[in-house]
């Protein structure tokens, strides 16, 4: 199977264009532009402070100052530039903050008179050039003249940006003897993913130059047999945790199980998929999602462990080393937004909410000023060390990017109308390609506090167009009205299509199932209401939260009740109802109240006084069914 879907891929990859043929696809399906977006409600208050305490605390300068440097041998200092450009313009268009302005201002100009007469523009010494994590570095610092080409229209910073791929295709291009899959790190996926800076050249300037080189990474990616071959290994359908042998040494080009890397090779893939519409790139990204939605993807909505993928679904309950990176975290919320705005279907909506309510908040320091490295399930977590001899690390720079994933996935639109893919109080205002009409939508709603959401639905004429509302899957029942009448035909986990001719004025009216929920697996439960994962947290003082606690019958709902709490770090609380412990004469044993919060503000003190665990240990009965280890898969 694997080695005819090579044959297959030998004919077609960066080859022809293959007639795009796949149901659903809308490459003219367009986002909320930033400028049109006001997020209120907690997520606002979290992304303002994150604005201010962080991306607008971040001295640009001093990151672009690096570039003066040329002593780098193997660290990727070169990063954290780009990846702050890729937040701190989002931010700008948000908030239109001067000072924010001058800070990028600033930050390029130095950048720019770093760039050499050749077109570099890079920390590396001469003689290590394409080294380690040069070519990364050199992906980042494209897309950040890129983002702020978009921002200003300065052809100068576009013109400085394609010098740098100007100057890396003399190294790696298709005329060039490097091969860019057996340099830099992680079986190359570092280097290849500079594929999509390239074919954001390419839509900006129409130079030819520009996607033969992004067919020439594809193919390099794919073609050779030490390539990482991203597209037949999805097809094939091998799991992202068996692309390659298990590595060593782990920090090397012999790692092929990146969680990073491997998304970020996958989003220019996506990328070149737009322009070149050959869909085996689409359907290679829509394999490998798949793959890590059900393998990886854990109750918080992230994955990987030392920032590898590892089957982790299924190892969630016991703790691991390093797991949930950030910049993981911040890539599959980049995946999942790409992929909903080309496909339109709910599961990457659906994604989407789960890691923002839950894994990416949860990454949020209490000011928002910066972000933790690693988040895992239970315990604490923390910010993590500086990196490179510099005062941030790569998770610090990457983490505001996910502020931007909600900003952009709000809503979208296509030729037939308007998507709402995410809940939360929000106001935004789209194009309708259709009617060639705004639409603004103003969501009322204290979402995921309470289950009801209030959509006013102000066109800027009267026009019909289709209203897509996601209903997310973990709603078994939702009722939704317009205008006061009931609207039959929702269905969890997919969009309900309300195509009328809608006014100024409209009101849709949203009520979701917000019944408690269980996960069981490896005899141990966690708990869910709404978007939400429960932890317990030591901060309540009603018992240690390692405690195993017995599980509630599953298929039933839990009662899950809302509480008050003092701790303002505490964003929200419930108690349920269980008999905790394994002595079955202690009190404890009676069913009693026991505390939770929702996931992100679990551990959020960063010390051991907010310890939390998320997965709780159902006791054994052995009056109840005979002993079966839940140590081994499968059992």
């Amino acid at each position: 199977m694997y080695r005819k879907m090579v044959s297959l891929l030998a004919i077609v990859i960066g080859a022809v264009q293959v007639c795009n043929a796949v149901e659903g696809i809308d490459k003219k399906r367009v986002t909320c532009a930033i400028e049109d977006v006001r997020i209120g409600g907690y997520l606002g208050e979290k992304m303002s402070a994150c604005f201010n305490n962080n991306v607008k605390a971040t001295d640009g300068s001093y990151l672009a100052a690096i570039f003066k440097q040329h002593d780098g041998t193997h660290d990727w200092r070169s990063e954290f530039w780009g990846k702050w450009m890729h937040s701190c313009v989002p931010a700008y268009r948000y908030t239109r903050d001067e000072a924010l302005k001058n800070n990028i201002d600033g930050s390029v100009k130095l950048l720019i008179s770093a760039q050499r007469e050749d077109g570099y523009i890079g920390n590396y010494k001469d003689n290590c050039h394409l080294q380690s994590w040069d070519i990364w570095g050199r992906k980042y610092t494209i897309l950040g003249l890129t983002h702020y080409y978009d921002l200003t229209g300065d052809k100068n910073v576009l013109t400085a940006a394609c010098r740098v791929a100007d100057q890396l295709m003399t190294e790696v291009g298709p005329c060039a003897t490097g091969r860019i899959h057996t340099i830099g790190m992680h079986h190359g996926m570092a280097s290849c993913s500079v594929l999509e800076p390239v074919v954001l050249l390419y839509k900006r300037t129409q130079d030819k130059k520009y996607l033969d080189f992004a067919k020439h990474i594809a193919n390099a990616m794919e073609m050779f047999e030490d390539s990482p071959k991203l597209v037949s290994k999805a097809l094939a359908g091998v799991p992202v945790a068996e692309r390659f042998p298990h590595p060593d040494p782990w920090w090397s080009w012999k790692n092929g199980i990146k969680a990073y890397e491997m998304m970020s090779c996958y989003q220019g893939l996506l990328e070149l998929y737009q322009v070149t519409d050959n869909v085996l790139y689409l359907q290679a990204v829509e394999a490998t999602a798949k793959n890590i939605i059900d393998d990886e993807i854990n109750v918080a909505g992230s994955g990987a462990a030392f920032e590898c993928w590892y089957h982790g679904k299924r190892f969630e309950t016991a703790p691991a080393y390093h797991m949930m990176e950030t910049c993981v975290t911040t890539t599959w919320m980049r995946l999942c937004e790409t992929l909903l705005r080309l496909t339109g279907k709910a599961i990457y909506a659906d994604q989407l909410e789960k890691t923002i309510y839950n894994a990416y908040l949860a990454t949020l320091a209490r000011d928002c000023s910066t972000f933790s490295k690693y988040c895992p399930l239970g315990g604490t977590r923390s910010r993590g060390n500086d990196q490179c001899g510099m005062t941030i690390n790569c998770c610090v720079a990457n983490g505001p990017r996910g502020f931007v994933a909600l900003m952009e996935s709000l809503l979208m639109a296509d030729k037939d109308g308007v998507m709402v893919n995410i809940y939360h109080a929000s106001k935004a205002s789209i194009l309708v390609p259709s009617t060639q009409a705004r639409v603004t939508i103003e969501q009322e709603t204290d979402y995921p506090r309470n289950n009801r959401v209030t959509l006013h639905i102000t066109p800027a004429k009267e026009s019909v167009f289709a209203l897509r509302l996601r209903i997310p899957a973990w709603s078994a029942r939702t009722s939704v009205t317009v205008n006061d009448m009931d609207v039959s035909g929702s269905m969890a986990g997919s969009y309900l299509v309300l195509r009328r001719t809608w006014k100024p004025g409209d009101v849709v009216k949203m009520e979701f199932d917000f019944s408690g929920r269980i996960e069981a697996k490896n005899e141990h439960f966690a708990l869910f209401r709404g978007p939400i994962v429960l932890a317990r947290d030591t901060r309540f003082s009603d018992g240690s939260v390692d405690q195993p606690a017995e599980m509630p019958p599953l298929g039933k709902p839990v009662e899950i009740k809302p509480v008050t709490c003092d701790n303002k770090d505490i964003w929200l609380a419930f108690t349920v109802m269980l008999k905790t412990g394994t002595d079955p004469e202690a009190e404890e044993m009676k069913q009693h109240p026991v505390h939770f919060c929702d996931y992100a503000s679990a551990g959020n003190t960063w010390k051991s006084d907010s310890l939390y665990r998320t997965w709780f240990r159902n006791p054994m009965n052995m009056m109840a069914r005979p002993y079966v280890s839940y140590d081994v898969p499968g059992n």
